[in-house]
């Protein structure tokens, strides 16, 4: 079974200090940090992109998993791998074929996770468990930060954790 890793959301951080928030938060144990990419399609809010990522990482050396809130999450694929995004986890709500973009991310040199909505059934990403990196699960709907936590969707975890035991697999919520 993975070891636990902490992947803090920079969603509620100061974006005006960004780059100190991040640095912050390494330095108090963060394995990951959690940057959430909204398009204002997906989801009604606008956040960060690739540019954003980019200047991150000429501040500091971490691992940035980027939570891709954003429709036709392949446009983006390149973008944020030049940018040095370490992982790419796109909705499996926004794609039509989440095998091939799973491909052209690890194909750009990224880690490639796949979010699942609280209203998606597990079942629409259990074929993919052994392509993906990492599956997030969703216990709030995505793109608004300081949602009450769904248990209702913990059950999922245990699924994908029965089927593939090495998986890293991510709540947000």
């Amino acid at each position: 079974m993975p070891i636990a890793k902490i992947s803090p959301s920079l969603l509620s951080g100061d974006f005006g200090i960004l780059a100190a928030e991040c640095k912050r938060m390494v330095s108090h144990g963060a394995d990951w940090l959690h940057m959430d990419v909204m398009d204002g399609h997906f989801v009604p809010n606008i956040t960060i992109g690739a540019p954003v990522i980019s200047c991150l990482t000429k501040h500091l050396n971490a691992f940035l998993d980027c939570h891709m809130m954003v429709s036709h999450p392949e446009k983006w694929v390149d973008d944020f791998a030049k940018a040095g995004a370490s992982l790419y986890c796109f909705h499996i709500e926004a794609t039509q074929d989440a095998s091939a973009l799973i491909d052209q991310i690890h194909a750009a040199g990224m880690k490639a996770g796949v979010a699942v909505k609280p209203k998606t059934p597990i079942s629409t990403v259990m074929d993919l468990g052994h392509k993906m990196d990492m599956c997030l699960v969703m216990t709030v709907e995505p793109g608004f930060g300081g949602q009450r936590f769904m248990a209702e969707c913990m059950p999922k975890v245990k699924e994908l954790r029965a089927k593939y035991p090495d998986l890293d697999i991510e709540v947000d919520g």
